[in-house]
């Protein structure tokens, strides 16, 4: 890294959006994170590819994220510079039943928006916190639905510093998992195919939907969401509790008492108990039941 690499940096993602030592716990649903070298906030894809150049250029780690709903960050913070995709790359726009929205907006905001436009088959991420960008690297799903499901094309910042524009199939969607995990890359934007519906229908399925996830998930806390993906033929939660887990606590980090497929911040966990619970709960899992959970959130930075 250069002396001037902040100078640099601020040249190439723009003064206003870049902050340094940034508190990654600002950044997430968690709650929990130390600070980031650099923080930068995208709001436009040809500075992010600017940036992205820079940092390549200079040897500089970077990591992408979204609004942090699905991300454990370390204690110790992030060495290198954290590009979030949110606020600033958020539009949403429709033709026909195509929905086209950038990586940044909400999956919430987007559901909302296309059931305002009578355009069903986003239901089911209507209570989804997480970004587009983000629900698309790892096909993102609930209550029978995935993106996958509705996706026409990707459009994305590939590793050869090309701007290319994938379709459903080639995004090699799978559970929780895309071409993007695999092969690298940054989505900018993506175009939804939707199909017309009733939008008083689509709102109740929403409202049967948000009644459903307050009544068993435990939003009144910090979380990441689903700390472990979905074992086959299983589901996470249900093998957390025959184990005898609910409401194990390492420090500050519980198992929910709610729902045992969620980790909460009771209120000053640290990155390091999150973690040491999840390694705690894989071991009496595979001990009790023989499955080998795998972790859902994604980890980042030193811990």
């Amino acid at each position: 890294m250069s002396p001037d690499f902040a100078k640099q940096l601020k040249a190439a993602a723009g003064a206003q959006n870049v902050s340094e030592q940034e508190p990654m716990r600002l950044h997430t649903t968690f709650r929990i994170g130390g600070p980031a070298d650099y923080f930068v906030s995208v709001t436009d894809a040809g500075l992010l590819r600017d940036t992205v150049r820079l940092c390549r250029e200079e040897g500089v780690p970077f990591a992408v994220i979204g609004n942090g709903s699905n991300l454990l960050v370390g204690d110790k913070g992030y060495r290198g510079v954290i590009l979030q995709i949110f606020r600033g790359m958020n539009r949403i726009s429709i033709d026909d039943v195509r929905l086209t929205a950038q990586a940044g907006a909400l999956m919430s905001a987007v559901s909302r928006e296309a059931q305002r436009n009578g355009l069903g088959g986003l239901a089911f991420a209507s209570g989804i916190p997480g970004t587009l960008g983000g629900g698309l690297v790892m096909n993102a799903g609930a209550y029978d639905g995935e993106l996958k499901d509705c996706t026409e094309s990707v459009t994305v910042l590939t590793p050869e510093d090309e701007i290319r524009t994938y379709t459903c199939e080639e995004m090699a969607f799978g559970y929780r998992t895309s071409l993007i995990q695999k092969a690298g890359g940054i989505i900018l934007e993506a175009v939804l195919r939707l199909q017309r519906e009733d939008p008083e229908k689509i709102l109740a399925r929403m409202e049967e939907l948000r009644e459903k996830r307050t009544a068993k998930q435990p939003l009144e806390l910090p979380s990441a969401g689903s700390t472990f993906k979905r074992p086959e033929g299983n589901f996470a939660g249900k093998l957390i509790m025959e184990a005898g887990l609910r409401g194990f606590r390492v420090g500050d980090a519980q198992v929910s008492e709610k729902h045992c497929g969620f980790v909460v911040n009771r209120g000053s966990a640290t990155a390091a108990q999150v973690r040491e619970l999840m390694e705690k709960v894989q071991e009496e899992v595979l001990r009790h039941s023989g499955v080998r959970l795998e972790p859902e959130v994604r980890f980042l930075g030193e811990f």
